[in-house]
């Protein structure tokens, strides 16, 4: 699937979009945000179907670095549950 073609609104939960129009996303161009808004609500037991989700569009690196740059509300959990998957050291978002 092309990324000029895909509708963020028809694949990730519109909840987690509040603030912008979904329509307007581009998967390339706005990466910095879907990424770390597609895991924002994610838990030990959805991660699996969540990140899977982003994977459809994103290679693994790209989802890491841009989980690690973020400015958005990602829970350490989510940052370790992140480089679990991907075999990458350890990261977190907020200072310990």
């Amino acid at each position: 699937m092309s990324s000029r073609n895909v509708h963020i609104d028809k694949v990730f939960p519109k909840h987690l979009f509040w603030d912008v129009d979904m329509s307007a996303l581009n998967v390339e161009a706005d990466r910095d945000l879907i990424i770390p808004r597609a895991l924002m609500a994610t838990t030990a037991e959805t991660f699996s179907n969540d990140i899977s989700r982003l994977e459809a569009f994103y290679a693994k690196a790209v989802i890491a670095r841009e989980l690690k740059a973020t400015k958005e509300r990602i829970s350490d959990k989510v940052c370790l549950l992140v480089a679990r998957r991907y075999h990458v050291k350890k990261f977190t978002r907020y200072a310990r």
